[in-house]
């Protein structure tokens, strides 16, 4: 899969979070980073690297654990050596755990203008955090933008009020002459949430890092967090993402990931698996049998788009330019590879045979499976069972130009 253009994406200037082996450049043109944060309590040192390196399996490039009180603090201390990902510290209201987690060794700070609003503890963490190097990414939540903001914009949150608590908290960094600075301006609200960022890009070329607060549990929340990092996205406006979502955290790190896999913005790292939506031809469960293979390839990295496809006489057309997939046809599996048939199993092997077939194109490649291949006697058989299909079930089998005349009549009439 060919990733986007850098030149299709708005030119943002970079900040590094700094790692001993997976630093992350963030804007300056990088590509498009996944974040998460834990749920464990930051002070649970053990329960907190397990989640962070799940998240990390999961494709989670940064992750942000809370820095609340001085038992967070301690903890950050002793997980940051250990995490393989950079780690952001989440600032609540006390200024004083930025620093403590700048001791800690963290990569980036987040700080919310909304709760630490005195200048002189804002300019404090700045200072410290530009001669540590240390990223901040200036965190605007719609649920909790400064009052004084919020009356001045009509007592309502507006994209307006939250870009400007954003360039208020920029004002004061660059006082002090930090820049190493990302922003996101976040709401719950899907229309609002990519209004300020839109108005954000026409203001600063600081990195911007996307996301729908408090998205809510699945399905919804996907939904919403897709709708607006993706609309955001494809304008090219963008440089990190977070999916927050009320589930597992390894849930946004895996929609993150699938999201800029989609949009062509992140080489594809696991299968893609594409599924016919059945219909009257479907000679076996489609939804079930794609469900297996989903489950069957979850735990594989193999970066191919594979094809599960209901019958014989539609299928292989339809998904000709899926790396490989397998098509049903009489109680028996149709294997293709590029278009080209390449075997018949069982209707029971089919989800084995995808798997086996996979693993061998990923080891080997497109041509070494073909090579193996007798396609003569595949097609022959893929052939033979279209043949029978159309022959027992007609061309239109699911009625449709009986009901185009249907409709003729009716108009006409």
């Amino acid at each position: 899969m060919q990733v986007r253009s850098t030149a299709d994406r708005r030119a943002t200037r970079a900040v590094t979070l700094a790692h001993p082996t997976s630093p992350v450049t963030v804007g300056g043109g990088a590509p498009v980073s996944v974040q998460s944060m834990t749920t464990t309590k930051t002070a649970d040192v053990d329960g907190t690297l397990a989640q962070i390196y799940a998240l990390a399996a999961a494709g989670c490039d940064i992750v942000r654990c809370t820095c609340n009180d001085a038992e967070a603090a301690a903890g950050l201390a002793r997980i940051v050596p250990r995490s393989p990902v950079p780690l952001v510290a989440d600032i609540h209201h006390q200024y004083k755990m930025a620093l403590a987690a700048l001791d800690a060794g963290v990569a980036c700070l987040r700080l919310n203008p909304g709760n630490i609003r005195r200048p002189e503890h804002i300019k404090t963490v700045a200072r410290e955090a530009r001669d540590r190097g240390v990223p901040i990414r200036i965190g605007v939540n719609g649920g909790s933008l400064d009052p004084a903001l919020y009356a001045e914009h009509g007592g309502t949150v507006t994209a307006e009020a939250m870009v400007a608590s954003a360039l208020i908290e920029l004002a004061l960094f660059d006082e002090v002459d930090f820049r190493d600075v990302k922003i996101s301006v976040k709401a719950s609200s899907v229309p609002l949430m990519i209004d300020a960022y839109r108005l954000l890009a026409t203001e600063t070329d600081a990195p911007l890092h996307l996301g729908v607060t408090e998205a809510g549990p699945l399905p919804v929340g996907l939904v919403k967090s897709t709708a607006g990092i993706g609309a955001l996205l494809a304008e090219g406006i963008g440089d990190t993402i977070r999916y927050s979502l009320t589930a597992d955290p390894v849930e946004e790190a895996r929609a993150g990931r699938w999201l800029l896999e989609a949009l062509g913005l992140r080489e594809r790292t696991n299968v893609d698996l594409i599924a016919c939506p059945s219909c009257g031809r479907a000679e076996i469960d489609v939804i079930e049998v794609a469900r297996q293979a989903q489950e069957a390839f979850a735990d594989k990295e193999i970066p191919l788009q594979v094809a599960v496809m209901g019958c014989v006489v539609n299928g292989p057309g339809e998904a000709r330019d899926a790396d490989i997939g397998i098509a049903a046809g009489y109680k028996r599996g149709h294997l293709f590879v590029k278009g080209r048939n390449v075997a018949v199993v069982p209707e029971d092997e089919m989800v084995d045979a995808l798997v086996e077939w996979a693993d061998f194109i990923t080891e080997h490649g497109t041509e070494a499976a073909l090579a193996r291949a007798d396609t003569t006697v595949a097609a022959r058989e893929a052939e033979r069972d279209r043949r029978r299909a159309l022959d027992e079930q007609g061309d239109d089998v699911n009625a449709s130009e009986q009901r185009v005349e249907l409709i003729k009549k009716r108009i006409d009439g």
